[in-house]
């Protein structure tokens, strides 16, 4: 909650009508006025965020999916990389009115080594994925094979995800993720079901237009909103593997 501003703080002129967040007694009235007017595009950016969801949630019915044949390992990650077996695209959904959200991992195929920033979004995902179960089901995908996957996943920590390889069928091509050639890219997409058949529902990539080539992803990924709070924000950090799963102390 905010705190409004109680009168007689010393170290700032009285202005009641800002809706406080802190309850700091040495404000400047300019830093009061300016977070205020944040505050208000703050809220304006909620309300836009919300409408945007509301046109996603509204979109048509989606095209039929076919029952793609995924190849997925051991569900303990740490059991070892057999034996392998063939998961139907029907049998990602546990439950009929549960939607599926893919993530298109960036790793195989001409992709041979993993992607840093598709690995940055994959970390964010395992530590949410306890709460994300409750409502949804949520699978990664990749064309490299399922042992390198899981070898890059096991060095992650990535024990509460269910990784896939589409290395064997057309699923990433099909859903623009993958060329010709091989080239992988990233991507989410989400699937319902409908009577027994799979719809797809929506896809984002981190490009959004000719000049927009990075960003449509961002705010599926807490790393950037939060380095967006700071007053240095995100720079040009970008993800990388050399620093791996170590934090500063």
């Amino acid at each position: 909650m905010g705190f409004q501003k109680e009168s007689g703080e010393i170290g700032m002129a009285p202005n009641l009508e800002a809706f406080r967040q802190t309850r700091l007694a040495n404000d400047s009235s300019e830093y009061i006025d300016q977070r205020d007017q944040l505050r208000l595009a703050e809220i304006e950016l909620m309300r836009h965020q919300e409408k945007v969801a509301h046109m996603r949630r509204q979109l048509p019915q989606g095209a039929e999916i076919q029952d793609y044949a995924f190849e997925e390992g051991p569900a303990d990650l740490n059991a070892g990389d057999s034996p392998v077996r063939i998961v139907r695209m029907g049998q990602l959904f546990t439950a009929a009115d549960r939607a599926l959200i893919i993530y298109h991992f960036m790793f195989g195929k001409k992709n041979t080594k993993p992607c840093p920033m598709c690995t940055a979004w994959i970390d964010c995902m395992n530590g949410i994925a306890p709460h994300l179960a409750q409502n949804i089901d949520l699978a990664i995908v990749a064309a490299a094979d399922p042992a390198k996957l899981r070898a890059h996943a096991r060095a992650r920590g990535w024990n509460k995800l269910r990784l896939l390889s589409a290395g064997t069928n057309s699923f990433k091509y099909d859903l623009g993720s993958e060329d010709r050639d091989g080239n992988q890219d990233s991507e989410v997409s989400v699937f319902v079901q409908d009577h027994g058949k799979v719809r797809h529902f929506y896809s984002s990539h981190p490009r959004m237009s000719p000049e927009i080539k990075e960003r449509g992803l961002d705010l599926l990924n807490p790393i950037w909103n939060v380095l967006d709070l700071t007053p240095h924000g995100r720079g040009d950090f970008y993800a990388s593997l050399a620093y791996g799963t170590n934090v500063r102390w």
